[in-house]
């Protein structure tokens, strides 16, 4: 969700700097455009980084014995979590 605000606040921001050609006397819109351009690209990284970093993988070890030759059986399980 976070590289789509990214993008779409760095779009608007564009909008207003070189597609608008609209003088208000209380708000400087190139100036405003710019912010958002510049908070969109952070969101966007942002967003990047912990997408990537939410990945992890996790290892697990199972002992258990077998019932017909009473021998340890260990097994293990490699999976990702991806909350």
């Amino acid at each position: 969700m976070s590289v789509g605000l990214g993008i779409f606040l760095f779009v608007v921001g564009a909008v207003l700097v070189w597609a608008l050609n609209v003088s208000v006397t209380w708000i400087d819109l190139d100036l405003v455009g710019y912010i958002l351009m510049s908070a969109g690209a952070l969101i966007f990284v942002i967003g990047l980084v912990f997408m990537f970093r939410r990945r992890k993988s996790i290892s697990t070890v199972r002992t258990i014995a077998d019932p017909e030759s009473s021998q340890q059986v260990t097994r293990k399980d490699t999976s990702i979590d991806d909350r």
